[in-house]
């Protein structure tokens, strides 16, 4: 448990000048003579909802999310290990995370992908295994952009229904639905079973005596063998042949890729030749055409939005044209784009219609870099520069599946310390947020699943389950009854967090003032281990201020006049409850005088300020 502001007579600055007291627990000193303001600071309860609710997002892999194998072995087949099931995401599950604070749920892994699981029972048929990454199979090698992950069926022929029934269940509950769209790139085989009547599989009609053509989709390394740097025809029955090459997914223009390259993929032509740097968008190339009716298909289903894989690898001319066509029929479906080149947001925002971008090289970079590299905490107003205007429309996470988990060693070894991070993630801004399945229980990340090994990372490639989330599901029950006191404080804290987050005006949509440009050479508040920033609307105001230093300290706070003018600060004593502790604090609020704050190690803390009446 972190540590929590006490009362303490060292909250009371000397008086400078005659000033107002603002007394919120109807204790403490007043000053005589002078009428008492209430300042309130808000109770997070019941949950409600908002016309600009921000969007806090779940991403769970379902196969993994649910699976409830209590011994699964590295390597294990399906058979052994067994795998999460769409209807496992039952009303029981989803008014847990509802009641969390969860309103928008992102199921990582639904479309069907090349996997080492063999499914002819079924009509599907076998993938090689030498282009297979993992048992399971990597979700974001698409084999059929049109049909389920059977793995994720209970009852296998009937697996779209069962993830429509899925999507009619997250609706009910209240929360919205989003998926991948995997545009760069498809397995090395494509081949769908359960496409449109009419819809023609990518590649079917390419001439792969050209390296490129823009009717082509796929790009061709001519009159040479598909070739990696590392043994092809080591599993299974039959090697892998291609002839001739494709390019691999992650722009590897030449036939020997090597393991550390998506060997599992190929790339898909959008109309760049990237040998002649020039672009064949007139007529629109046939695979802006695919693309646009897999888009289509799944908004048909009732999925609420996608999740845009690597959006920066695909021509951003090709996003301008097909998110508005989508959006003529489905206005309110959500485009959010992975990117990871600050220089590309706005162009991806304004020219090519995304609703929202990963901050993963922005503020995540930065909040990892103060974690473990010891950047300073002042970096973090950086980040919001680098965004302002479009802040909003900014994803912030912590996790998600390409990164290390929190509480890995490779990150920050212990969840407890989550708490300066999140709060300056989630409140910085009014833009959505993203939380991925097991982080709120501190999920470290620590098995050796099989192809992904021990890195840090829960395995997206194999059969697996985890302990933390086979503990809080509890077979179903989705009550935590198996987890730790720490972990249910550590769930707790974070659906306190995702509540304030949507519950209070100044956090759901108001503005942001950050107050480091006015404390970087103050000498009672160190800017390498202290973020302090306000955030408030016409209602209300509150001071965040964040401690990355492992000393309880006390801090200074120059509140600078143009804060007061602003925000619309009224200068007063201050008297209140803090909203993440119930800790009490008492300080001045004046121009000239410094606001003493008290802050844990690795703490945070949030406070109401005083506002003048409108």
């Amino acid at each position: 448990m972190p540590y929590t502001t006490k009362d303490n007579e060292m909250n009371q600055s000397p008086d400078r000048k005659q000033k107002k007291n603002i007394n919120t627990n109807k204790k403490g000193p007043k000053a005589k003579g002078k009428s008492e303001k209430s300042v309130t600071s808000s109770k997070v309860e019941a949950r409600t909802r908002h016309a600009d609710e921000r969007l806090m997002i779940y991403q769970t892999f379902p196969r993994v999310m649910t699976n409830t194998c209590e011994n699964p072995r590295p390597w294990g087949k399906l058979e052994e290990n067994g795998s999460g099931k769409l209807n496992d995401i039952d009303a029981t599950l989803l008014g847990s995370l509802s009641d969390m604070g969860v309103n928008c749920i992102w199921l990582t892994g639904i479309i069907e992908h090349a996997t080492k699981t063999d499914f002819t029972p079924y009509g599907i048929e076998s993938d090689n295994p030498n282009v297979v990454k993992g048992e399971a199979g990597s979700p974001y090698a698409i084999r059929d952009y049109y049909d389920v992950d059977p793995a994720l069926a209970v009852d296998v022929p009937s697996r779209m229904k069962e993830f429509t029934d899925c999507v009619d269940r997250i609706h009910a509950a209240g929360m919205k639905v989003l998926i991948d769209f995997v545009p760069n790139h498809t397995a090395r085989v494509y081949k769908s079973d359960a496409a449109p009547a009419g819809v023609k599989d990518f590649g079917a009609d390419d001439n792969d005596l050209f390296g490129f053509l823009p009717s082509n989709n796929y790009y061709y390394i001519t009159h040479q063998q598909f070739a990696p740097n590392f043994n092809i025809a080591a599993e299974g029955k039959a090697p892998y042949i291609e002839f001739p090459a494709k390019a691999t997914g992650n722009d590897c223009f030449n036939a020997f890729c090597d393991r550390n390259d998506w060997y599992e993929t190929v790339k898909l032509n959008y109309g760049h030749d990237y040998q002649s740097g020039r672009d064949h968008f007139e007529p629109v190339p046939d695979t802006w055409i695919k693309m646009l009716s897999i888009l289509r298909f799944w908004a048909s289903k009732g999925v609420d939005g996608f999740r845009c894989d690597m959006v920066f690898m695909v021509p951003l001319a090709f996003w301008h044209w097909v998110i508005p066509q989508v959006k003529k029929d489905w206005p309110e479906v959500i485009f959010i784009g992975e990117i990871y080149d600050i220089a590309s947001y706005r162009p991806f925002l304004d020219y090519g219609c995304f609703d929202y971008l990963y901050d993963k090289v922005n503020l995540y970079d930065t909040l990892v870099g103060i974690e473990r590299m010891h950047y300073s905490a002042a970096r973090l107003t950086g980040c919001w520069q680098a965004v302002d205007g479009i802040g909003h429309r900014m994803l912030n996470f912590l996790e998600n599946h390409d990164e290390v988990r929190y509480a890995s060693r490779e990150y920050a070894d212990d969840p407890s310390r989550v708490i300066p991070s999140l709060a300056v993630s989630l409140l910085i801004s009014s833009g959505p947020y993203m939380i991925y399945y097991g982080q709120e229980l501190g999920e470290p990340a620590h098995d050796n699943e099989g192809f992904a090994g021990d890195n840090n990372r829960t395995t997206i490639f194999d059969y697996w389950s985890l302990d933390t989330m086979r503990r809080w599901y509890n077979k179903g029950l989705c009550d935590g009854a198996g987890l730790t006191a720490h972990e249910r404080w550590l769930r707790g804290f974070y659906s306190r967090m995702l509540h304030m987050s949507n519950e209070i005006g100044a956090f759901r949509s108001g503005q942001l003032f950050d107050l480091m440009y006015a404390n970087l050479k103050n000498p009672d508040f160190n800017p390498h281990t202290l973020f302090a920033f306000v955030r408030y609307d016409s209602d209300a105001a509150y001071l965040v201020l964040a401690n990355f230093g492992a000393e309880r300290t006390k801090a200074g706070i120059n509140i600078p006049d143009a804060a007061f003018e602003a925000i619309g600060l009224e200068e007063a004593y201050v008297d209140t409850t803090g909203l993440l502790w119930g800790a009490h604090h008492s300080f001045e609020c004046v121009r000239g005088a410094k606001m003493w704050i008290e802050v844990g190690p690795v703490d945070a803390v949030i406070i109401p300020l005083p506002k003048k009446s409108r």
